[in-house]
């Protein structure tokens, strides 16, 4: 697979426009785990957030891909569970600085519960 297609190229630039295409080749089994129980979503967030911090991405840059990731899922997953639906109906209200403020959010909630095991 050549580089172009992934959201995290070697030199630290992101393409947030590869976000719906690698959510895509997540198998379907792993991606109703990740969703299934939001401490799984938290945890798994928390990795990738992990990895993004290990090549030197800034907070800023983790919230776009956040954004984008938010974003898909809004519009292609249903809520597997209360905490995924309030995030989808908060997302479905936010403009477009609220969402990008979540994101935010999100990432910082996915590296404190990295911290806090």
């Amino acid at each position: 697979m050549n580089e172009h297609n992934h959201v995290i190229h070697k030199d630290g630039q992101v393409s947030t426009d590869q976000v719906d295409n690698a959510i895509e080749k997540i198998a379907p089994e792993e991606r109703d785990h990740i969703l299934q129980n939001f401490d799984a979503f938290k945890e798994y967030l928390g990795k990738r957030i992990a990895m993004g911090e290990s090549i030197g991405l800034s907070e800023e840059q983790m919230a776009k891909i956040a954004q984008k990731v938010a974003d898909h899922l809004a519009a292609n997953e249903e809520p597997r569970n209360r905490e995924e639906k309030l995030l989808q109906e908060l997302w479905n209200v936010g403009k477009e600085d609220e969402r990008h403020m979540l994101a935010h959010m999100l990432v910082r909630l996915a590296q404190d519960t990295r911290t806090s095991h």
